[in-house]
């Protein structure tokens, strides 16, 4: 009897990594000659928050934009960023966002269903808790799976762990 390969669908990020994005977008801030002086600033705000300061809206979208380019850079999905639009506070706007990991159930349900649908016969997919394991008798359908998942517009990042 053959074996059953598998491996699990998750949606996480590397918190270092977004650490070094942020504190890379905040030393930029305050060097770049076109932010002087509009009190510009990006820090954390909890722990999956961050909050985005400065004294116009424009300053703050831009300032938004140079924290999603470190991200970008560092091999970070913008799809894990969630942010709203930019609030007066007093003098200044903020833009707080938030930093989601996880498939939720709805999210599951979908690359299940995509998977069953599209997918080669014999494929099983299974909801655990906030990922996906993915299990085939064949890895090549496996494989298959992933690039299917990869061509797709999806809401969240994917990224596909333990494989056997």
């Amino acid at each position: 009897m053959a074996s059953e390969s598998s491996f699990d669908i998750v949606s996480k990020v590397d918190r270092q990594e977004i650490d070094n994005a942020l504190n890379q977008a905040a030393k930029e801030l305050s060097q770049r000659y076109d932010f002087k002086g509009t009190g510009a600033s990006i820090e954390w705000q909890g722990e999956m928050g961050i909050e985005v300061r400065a004294n116009s809206e424009e300053r703050a979208k831009a300032a938004l934009d140079v924290f999603k380019d470190k991200l970008v850079k560092r091999k970070v999905s913008l799809k894990h960023l969630e942010t709203g639009e930019p609030a007066a506070s007093g003098k200044e706007y903020k833009i707080t966002g938030t930093l989601s990991q996880g498939i939720t159930q709805e999210n599951a349900k979908r690359i299940g269903k995509i998977i069953r649908d599209e997918g080669p016969k014999g494929i099983k997919a299974q909801i655990q808790g906030d990922e996906l394991r993915v299990t085939s008798k064949s890895r090549d359908d496996l494989q298959y799976v992933q690039r299917l998942l990869d061509g797709k517009d999806l809401d969240v990042a994917l990224q596909y762990v333990n494989y056997r």
